[in-house]
């Protein structure tokens, strides 16, 4: 008596709405987990844990990264993911730079012509705001010079 009658337009009009409704959702939702930013700070904290000299190389399976002095966050895809680092802070070292040829593996005193300037640069990458950047792989070192100690995280 209640029935919604089979030959009824607005039945099938409601029936075909739900179903792309439904059929929308289904293909909206990611199809891959977010990357795994604890795995990757685990990796940054494992050198940063270490006394100097300690270094890694960690492949990323992620779009972007922005390291912090506090964390870093991994962004894909399938979406976005924040990790702490247990040991930090650590210094964002931007490509290019002359921390980033202390991160592949120069000495710090065949980089730079004394520690003040040593000091110097980690100080201005400490303060630089951080920002995303196009990533394959991290590279963390640990090294100190004279009383300076900082691990050096490179994306590159």
């Amino acid at each position: 008596m209640f029935d919604v009658p089979l030959d009824a337009w607005y039945a099938w009009l409601g029936t075909a709405a739900v179903a792309t409704t439904v059929l929308g959702t289904a293909f909206g939702l990611p199809t891959a987990p977010p990357p795994d930013a604890t795995a990757a700070a685990n990796a940054v904290d494992s050198v940063a844990a270490h006394d100097p000299p300690a270094s890694v190389e960690y492949r990323l399976a992620a779009d972007a990264v922005m390291v912090e002095s506090t964390g870093l966050t991994l962004r894909s895809d399938a979406g976005v993911a924040h990790a702490g680092f247990a040991f930090g802070p650590v210094v964002p070292t931007p490509p290019g730079s002359a921390l980033a040829a202390v991160a592949t593996g120069s000495e710090p005193s065949a980089v730079f012509a004394d520690r003040a300037s040593f000091e110097r640069a980690l100080d201005g990458e400490r303060t630089d705001p951080p920002g995303w950047r196009g990533a394959k792989r991290l590279i963390v070192r640990r090294v100190a010079w004279g009383g300076e100690d900082a691990t050096l995280v490179l994306v590159r």
